[in-house]
């Protein structure tokens, strides 16, 4: 089946939200209530990162080792997967299996596209398959369909929810979760174990809820907060880029004040970089940074669902190459510039349901939150794709030199972008929740297998990989 070709049958279902059907919606609700009731029992996030004196001796799993490691590419290869909830997963996973089923001839050998991915940025539900990936490799093509895509969770936290001991203890629902994520899906495992020469650099981002600071889970972040991320456990990270206000408490983070010159990534000091990056529009995300080394206002850090501040994961993406500064320094002669810069952007939100617009009935108080808020994301998502194709198109250009140009690709991966309207709702009306059926989980998987392979950008950087020699 052509995903733009032939309907299915049409969800008996209609959304009410943008967000939300009805049995979410009801356990919405409920978990609001509940979050009321117990509104009087307080929380206390164990932070589990540890301080280190001197963030530069610390293992690396930063951009600055990453990059270097991977320099000598032809192509810099860029993955964004947006959030969703398990929609959100499913969508990305299955534009993982395209990548991994599209090959290229490479001096007489196949090439899998999927070897040449260099970094995986994500969020909220796609950063449970970015994570996945990290840690297992192809092992997520066995096992991620049934540990997480076809798995109830949802049910599974609401039922831990309700567990009068949750209630009352120190670390609250989220820690509850991250005990599930451990045990299930990340087994102990730590940042240090996603460092692997074969697979990709993962990028999971957050939330800061203290000052809206879009907060990436890499060592130069953590360098502010003096800090070793290496040690960090890779579930604490995915549970704070998913971690819905309210439903979930905030992951907590301790900002150490055991060491001095805050790095940030290619500087030695946060003043420097305000004063070295004046005219590259980054004067707020500066200063932004800045506040972790206040130490005595902000000892502690909160961190919530990485869609609030970023929902497609391009954020990091364009904010990483501004603060990495001129390209020209980074490939300074002694390194060959890569060929090829291509960014695929997965994107599993869906469309704004407008039966509000049909009726002058006033509408509920929370299909108003659900529109304000998808009026919010869409406006946000449209200026961060604008902003990294910007970012993206202006390193090609600095690199491209007479004999050799650089070709950028920036190719969108998007649920909205199926043609066939019944079939456009099908997927608009799955929730975005961690419990979805098996037929929506086998849809959404064939959906970003297609919508991958028919995209005319995606064709077209196929053909020009072909002509030219990957190293």
């Amino acid at each position: 089946m052509r995903i733009n070709e032939r309907p299915i049958q049409r969800s008996p279902t209609k959304a009410l939200s943008p967000l939300l059907n009805p049995p979410a919606r009801i356990k919405l609700m409920v978990s609001l209530f509940l979050s009321l009731m117990l509104s009087g029992c307080a929380h206390y996030g164990t932070p589990k990162n540890v301080d280190i004196p001197d963030p530069r001796k610390a293992d690396k799993y930063s951009l600055h080792d990453w990059d270097i490691a991977h320099r000598d590419d032809d192509i810099r290869f860029i993955l964004t997967f947006s959030g969703g909830g398990t929609r959100a997963a499913a969508l990305s996973y299955g534009v993982m299996q395209g990548l991994r089923d599209t090959k290229i001839d490479h001096e007489g050998q196949s090439v899998r596209l999927l070897d040449e991915v260099d970094y995986i940025s994500s969020v909220s539900g796609g950063s449970f398959t970015s994570a996945y990936y990290g840690l297992h490799g192809d092992g997520i093509f066995e096992n991620f369909e049934n540990d997480f895509l076809k798995f109830n969770l949802e049910k599974h936290l609401i039922l831990r929810a309700l567990n009068p001991f949750v209630w009352f203890s120190k670390g609250g629902r989220t820690e509850a979760a991250i005990k599930y994520y451990q045990k299930f899906l990340f087994h102990d495992a730590t940042f240090a174990d996603m460092i692997n020469p074969d697979r990709p650099m993962i990028i999971i981002n957050a939330s800061d809820l203290g000052y809206g600071i879009r907060f990436s889970f890499i060592q130069e972040y953590f360098d502010l907060l003096c800090s070793e991320l290496s040690e960090y456990p890779v579930a604490d990270a995915v549970a704070a880029s998913s971690a819905v206000p309210v439903l979930f408490n905030p992951v907590v983070v301790a900002n150490y004040d055991t060491c001095s010159g805050m790095n940030l990534i290619g500087t030695t000091d946060l003043h420097d970089a305000v004063e070295m990056y004046k005219g590259q529009n980054l004067p707020v995300l500066i200063s932004q940074l800045e506040t972790y080394s206040e130490k005595d206002k902000r000892k502690y850090v909160h961190f919530v669902d990485g869609g609030i501040t970023d929902n497609l994961g391009l954020r990091a993406v364009s904010d990483v190459m501004a603060v990495t500064g001129d390209p020209d320094k980074i490939y300074d002669g002694s390194i060959k510039p890569p060929r090829h810069i291509v960014v695929i952007m997965v994107n599993a939100a869906t469309e704004s349901n407008q039966d509000m617009d049909i009726s002058n009935k006033e509408p509920s108080a929370i299909g108003v939150i659900g529109a304000v808020s998808n009026l919010q994301l869409t406006r946000y998502d449209a200026d961060s794709m604008l902003l990294t194709k910007t970012k993206v198109e202006e390193w090609a250009k600095k690199l491209s030199t007479p004999e050799q140009e650089v070709e950028t690709h920036f190719i969108n991966v998007s649920i909205q972008k199926i043609k066939h309207p019944e079939l456009r709702e099908f997927f608009n009306n799955i929730p975005t929740s961690f419990a979805l059926k098996d037929e929506q989980v086998d849809k959404l998987i064939e959906a970003g297998r297609q919508l991958l392979s028919e995209d005319p950008e995606f064709q077209q950087l196929l053909v020009d990989l072909e002509s030219r020699q990957i190293h």
